[in-house]
């Protein structure tokens, strides 16, 4: 069986998005989900995180500096600009960081089982380097195998622009660092597309990341299987007009939640695990 830890990003972000990944998870499909912890939505929504939950799936922090963040807000082009550049207030970036971690552990009662970033940004100039150092402040002393880990976004070659966009903002910085400090790391993260398409078209692509899982090589002791990462949330009235991947959201889920496709995964010899494992 091919391993991969297939990760949720966005609890907490709506109701209909929580609703599918906690569904998700109690099926066996979903073995991580990513909180975004600023969310007004946030303290409710950690009251679903059951030891049931918990037990099935890796609960991680979504870091955003995008979306819910108070400290810095920026748009994602502002902030990834101004973080190439060494522009960004180093003292609310760290701040930043902080309230989410600090939110997490308030809400759930422990450290959370992983990192990663809301638009990929916890691998960006400048904000890598601060959530390192927090995160040696408040886990370093644990070891290795207790402390959180971090999702490193480095999509396999031949994913599509976009994937080297994503891996060229930070990937590979972020990789040595956190081994550097003591921190394990995703190897490769697939998952990445356009948010185009019907519910055919997703299920095409993965049938690419699937292909892309065999050609992964195998973990090494004490190393992580790949992440494939998703979007799902379940129809709802009260869809948010401003969020891009909306309609998207709700073909992925129409596409996990089908018993062919766990049948299918199954068939494939692809067995999601969690990463904490």
């Amino acid at each position: 069986m091919t391993r991969v830890i297939v990760c949720a990003d966005d609890f907490a972000q709506s109701a209909a998005i929580d609703d599918a990944i906690l569904d998700l998870i109690q099926r066996g499909v979903l073995t991580a989900t990513s909180c975004m912890t600023l969310s007004p939505a946030w303290v409710e929504s950690a009251t679903r995180l059951t030891p049931d939950i918990r037990a099935k799936a890796d609960i991680g922090l979504h870091l955003d500096f995008t979306q819910f963040s108070r400290t810095l807000r920026l748009s994602h082009p502002v902030l990834v600009l101004r973080s190439l550049l060494g522009l960004l207030d180093q003292h609310a970036v760290r701040a930043n960081i902080q309230q989410q971690l600090n939110a997490f552990e308030q809400a759930t009662g422990t450290a959370p089982d992983y990192v990663d970033g809301h638009l990929h940004v916890h691998q960006l100039p400048m904000i890598r380097d601060e959530l390192l150092a927090e995160m040696q402040q408040r886990y370093g002393k644990l070891p290795v195998s207790e402390r959180p880990w971090l999702r490193v976004s480095s999509p396999p070659a031949g994913s599509g622009f976009k994937a080297r966009i994503i891996h060229w903002l930070g990937a590979k910085a972020l990789q040595t660092k956190a081994k550097q400090s003591g921190f394990l790391v995703s190897p490769q993260l697939l998952g990445v597309y356009d948010f185009q398409g019907d519910a055919a078209a997703y299920q095409a692509h993965w049938l690419t990341w699937a292909r892309q899982l065999k050609q992964c090589p195998a973990p090494a002791e004490h190393r992580l299987p790949p992440v494939l990462m998703c979007h799902p949330a379940k129809p709802s009235d009260l869809v948010d007009g401003s969020d891009p991947i909306a309609k998207a959201r709700i073909t992925e889920w129409q596409v996990m939640q089908s018993p062919d496709f766990s049948t299918w995964l199954s068939k494939a010899d692809i067995q999601p695990v969690k990463g904490s494992h």
